[in-house]
């Protein structure tokens, strides 16, 4: 059903985050076994400084978790004329990678607005610098605004029911109360051309030995509702699609499924292992096209594969296509991770 307000009026919508997000030691360990990821970088510090790092290493996703905590303001004061929102397309854009003691500060911007298929896709913009100024991350999350008859009656009195207490529930009430604020001159809008090249990457894997075409070790992951919850909470996201089934119904979903959010972390695990040096991905982009389905009763898998799609020889560099499957379907529309290599 089609928005009754103009939300591409608020496109350029920019705020900072009121605080800087410190990256501790433990939320590396906790998020990188929330996502299954093992690689010694994020959980011992002589691993970390046998590859150059100052401090454990954040797995590639791990800015989700700030970026979460900088956009509530824009989802629950400003874009409130929707019911649901429902995430198709994530990009992380890598200039250096985040460790203990990183503390990062998030500019936030409705970047862009497109109609598709009837619903409005938002796409919001989180830069990331350090207590340096220098940009650490870039990531653009796109999600699709639903309203109306598209919604199930009564989804918004079962999540109020069960979300923690402290989430708010947005409402249409204060949409058009909310002034548009200019991107002021100062966010950092950086290009992929200026990744820095300043530290070598000690993959596992040599540029001399791949060529186009060749595939990466296969790697299944098994998902239980213990996984969502945990992830859940070591995320900050709240939705209860991830582990109540009557609210996942009233979305019209089949069962509770894994977080979106989930699945990617697994997926860059995937190419990180593979890789050797998690620190060597400076791009990892995912279009979400179906969801991985967690019965209470039993664990839920997803097979990843991958490809090398193109060499760089210039840069030693690789783009590596990734296919995740679940219950036979693709989870992944299309996803690819762009990386450096020794």
């Amino acid at each position: 059903m089609e928005a009754t307000f103009d939300v591409a009026a608020l496109v350029g919508h920019h705020y900072r985050a009121d605080d800087y997000y410190e990256v501790g030691r433990e939320k590396i360990r906790e998020y990188a076994r929330a996502v299954q990821d093992f690689h010694p970088v994020h959980w011992s510090e002589d691993a970390a400084d046998e590859l150059g790092y100052a401090g454990l290493v954040a797995p590639a996703t791990f800015v989700s978790i700030p970026a979460m905590l900088a956009n509530r303001k824009l989802f629950e004061s400003v874009i409130t004329g929707y019911d649901v929102f429902v995430q198709t397309d994530q990009v992380f854009e890598m200039y250096q990678p985040v460790v203990t003691g990183d503390r990062l500060i998030s500019d936030v911007e409705l970047a862009s607005v497109r109609r598709v298929a009837g619903n409005d896709l938002l796409t919001i913009k989180n830069t990331f610098t350090d207590q340096t100024g220098a940009v650490v991350q870039v990531m653009h999350t796109t999600v699709a605004g639903v309203t109306g008859a598209d919604v199930a009656a009564g989804i918004g009195d079962a999540i109020e029911r069960v979300v923690m207490h402290g989430i708010e529930i947005p409402s249409r009430a204060t949409f058009a109360e909310q002034p548009v604020e200019s991107k002021p001159a100062s966010v950092i809008d950086p290009t992929l051309s200026e990744v820095s090249l300043k530290r070598v990457p000690r993959t596992a894997i040599r540029f001399e030995d791949l060529a186009v075409g060749d595939e990466l070790p296969t790697r299944v992951t098994q998902l239980t509702r213990g996984d969502l919850v945990n992830y859940a909470g070591v995320a900050g996201d709240a939705n209860p699609i991830h582990w109540h089934d009557d609210v996942a119904s009233l979305t019209g979903l089949p069962d509770v499924i894994a977080h979106g959010m989930l699945t990617m972390g697994l997926g860059a695990g995937f190419v990180t292992g593979w890789l050797g040096d998690p620190g060597a991905v400076t791009r990892y982009g995912v279009r979400l096209s179906n969801y991985t389905v967690i019965d209470a009763r039993s664990s839920g898998s997803v097979e990843f594969s991958g490809r090398i799609k193109s060499l760089d020889p210039e840069t030693r560099s690789a783009v590596v296509v990734i296919v995740a499957k679940s219950a036979g379907r693709k989870v992944f529309g299309l996803a690819t991770a762009s990386v450096r290599l020794a």
